[in-house]
């Protein structure tokens, strides 16, 4: 089963790529753009500073465990 991207992501918030060119990526979500088409845009910080951009629709944000 896939799983379908969050609709609402939030700066500081881990998440994990599952679409599209960087899928199998994770990082932090830190820059949310929306274009004047509606699509909405993420920059996406890697553990080593790596930095790249994706559509929202690709991610799905990582939720912690409960304990």
């Amino acid at each position: 089963m896939k799983e379908t991207a969050q609709p609402t992501l939030r700066d500081g918030e881990s998440c994990e790529v599952v679409g599209g060119t960087h899928a199998g990526k994770s990082g932090t979500v830190s820059d949310i753009h929306s274009s004047k088409t509606g699509h909405v845009t993420i920059t996406v910080l890697q553990k080593n500073g790596q930095r790249f951009k994706t559509l929202a629709r690709n991610v799905v944000a990582r939720r912690a465990p409960r304990a």
